[in-house]
């Protein structure tokens, strides 16, 4: 199953920025568009891994992993 998420960007002079809506801190610049949209999806999936690798850290007792559909 693919999730999907909202990209805002806009072209400031020389520069694209960027930021996903749905996770706050994902926020990049880039010199294209095309680049900015791949620097988003990078960041987007090194935040989606650490905020996982930091629940499993911050579990006190023994826990179980459960994909739900949403």
């Amino acid at each position: 199953m693919q999730a999907y998420y909202t990209a805002q960007i806009q072209r400031r002079g020389e520069w694209w920025i960027g930021w996903i809506q749905e996770v706050s801190g994902v926020t990049c610049q880039e010199k294209t568009r095309e680049e900015l949209l791949e620097t988003l999806k990078i960041t987007l999936l090194e935040v989606l891994e650490y905020d996982s690798q930091e629940a499993v850290r911050r579990a006190e007792s023994e826990y179980e992993e459960v994909k739900i559909a949403v």
